[in-house]
């Protein structure tokens, strides 16, 4: 099993979802979160006076999927998660030794 976590821009999580859902994903935990990477932030102007953004908002996309589905589940984040444009994002895969459903005690893949 693989955790998949995924930092997109905000408009683009209805697509991810759809198309996560499309390929048997059954549950995703979604966070709103702040950062920046190579763009370091941005300017914004209001009433006249600039205003330097240094944290850009994003969400943040926690998948567990089975070994077997990463693949196609990495390429359906990039897919629909891409514009083309700076900020479009980071997904970041890390193992996942067990899993325990607490209301019926199920462990491993049945969990997910």
């Amino acid at each position: 099993m693989k955790k998949i976590e995924a930092i997109i821009k905000p408009f683009k999580l209805d697509e991810v979802k759809a198309a996560l859902n499309e390929i048997g994903v059954q549950g995703m935990t979604v966070t709103e979160v702040k950062g920046f990477g190579r763009q370091k932030g941005h300017v914004e102007y209001y009433r006249g006076a600039e205003y330097d953004i240094n944290f850009v908002p994003k969400l943040k996309i926690e998948i567990i999927v089975p070994a077997q589905l990463v693949e196609k589940a990495v390429s359906v984040i990039q897919e629909k998660a891409k514009t083309g444009q700076i900020g479009d994002g980071k997904i970041f895969i890390s193992g996942i030794d067990n899993i325990i459903r607490i209301r019926t005690g199920e462990s491993g893949e049945a969990a997910i």
